[in-house]
Formats: C-alpha cells, sequence, structure tokens
C-alpha cells in the first residue's frame, strides 16, 4: 500500500433542490488516520460517503475535489476508485456462509486463491470456526468483524465507514471499534467514519455538519 494514498477533499458543496446541505472547505486525511463526520440524522454524513464512493447522487448536486494520493478521482467511476464501505448492520450476504461472503471480495482471483486468502483472514482475526456459520447465526461483533475484513480484503486505498457500531451495546461497541480502528491503522489506508456518537471519533480530523432536511 502506499503511503502516499491521503484522502483529501477540496471545496465540496453539496446541495439539494438550491439549499445548501454540506460544505466542506478543506479534508485532509492521512493514512491511518480516522476522519470523522459527526451530526445528526439529516445532516448530510451518508450524502458525502455516497459521494465519496462515486455513488449517484440524483436527488443532490455536488461539486467538489476528492483526491486519493496524487490522483484526482471525483470524477472517476466506482470501481476505479478502490474505496472500501463498511455499512452499520455489515450489509453481510445473508444467503451465504461467512466464508463465501469473504470470498466475494476476490472476483479476480482464482477459486483456490479466493478459499486461501479468506480462510487466512478468519484465522487471523479468531473466527476461523465461523468459516461454515450463515450471518444469521453471528452476533453483531461477529458481524461487525466479518463485514470490515470483507472490506478489507479487497485491498481497498481508503475505507468508509457508515455508523457501523451503531447496532452494538455499549461494552462490545468499545471493543469492535477499537479493534476495527487497529486493523485500519494496521493497513495503513486512510478512513472517513460517520456517526451521531462522539464517543466513536477516531484519531484524525473531526468534522460536526449541522441539520438540515436530508
Amino acid at each position: 500500500m502506499s503511503v502516499t494514498d491521503a484522502l483529501r477533499i477540496r471545496s465540496l458543496m453539496i446541495t439539494r433542490r438550491q439549499q445548501p446541505l454540506v460544505s466542506i472547505d478543506r479534508l485532509d486525511v492521512e493514512p491511518g488516520e480516522i476522519a470523522t463526520l459527526i451530526g445528526p440524522s439529516g445532516s448530510g454524513k451518508s450524502t458525502v460517503l455516497r459521494w465519496i464512493l462515486g455513488e449517484p447522487l440524483t436527488d443532490f448536486d455536488a461539486n467538489g475535489e476528492l483526491w486519493l494520493g496524487q490522483q484526482r478521482i471525483d470524477e472517476y467511476p466506482i470501481e476505479r476508485r478502490r474505496i472500501g464501505l463498511m455499512y452499520q448492520k455489515g450489509d453481510l450476504f445473508p444467503h451465504l456462509s461467512v466464508l463465501q461472503n469473504l470470498m466475494f471480495a476476490l472476483p479476480r482471483a482464482s477459486r483456490s486463491e479466493q478459499l486461501q486468502r479468506a480462510a487466512h483472514a478468519l484465522d487471523a482475526v479468531g473466527l476461523q470456526s465461523k468459516a461454515e456459520a450463515m450471518p444469521a447465526e453471528l452476533s453483531g461483533g461477529e458481524q461487525a468483524r466479518i463485514a470490515l475484513v470483507r472490506s478489507l480484503l479487497a485491498e481497498p486505498r481508503a475505507i468508509l465507514l457508515d455508523e457501523p457500531f451503531s447496532a452494538l451495546d455499549t461494552q462490545l461497541r468499545q471493543q469492535i471499534r477499537d479493534w476495527t480502528f487497529a486493523q485500519i491503522k494496521a493497513r495503513n489506508i486512510a478512513a472517513v467514519l460517520v456517526t451521531h456518537d462522539p464517543a466513536d471519533h477516531g484519531d484524525g480530523p473531526l468534522l460536526e455538519l449541522g441539520k438540515h432536511n436530508d
């Protein structure tokens, strides 16, 4: 992973029906840092993540620059950006086993390589016994860990975290948050976390978004 893969936003303005929703003049997220976007529901936090990821924003107008390393990527389609995403509830495929969920992150590898890398990833996080389990059989913490492992297996250049801890109880939330942040730091990739809870704040920049009608 290149140490130059900082994530940078410049002069981002997102509007809806010509009404301002989000304005970010400058955001710099260095490799291994976790930037945090905090604010109430409707403040545009997840809309910013969708813009970074490259999803179509059919109900919004967005203008700004997005840089990853030395590349400006705001005009790139999703697949060229190589940015991972971890959702609130993990978003695991319910009809696939844990191992199959992880293999899905490796579409260009041969089946034998998929199996080997997925199994190694499970072993690395101490969840090898869950390889054949279905997502519904996992605890909330296990689902969160598997979802992050799946995102990281695809070797993203940066990763987005959309309220990934909100469904967890307080004690487990801190444990999974610390573990998630450690995984990101170990891989030295930039991350942007969206949350409504100040306790989730990472060690990177913190932006508080105001409330708008989302």
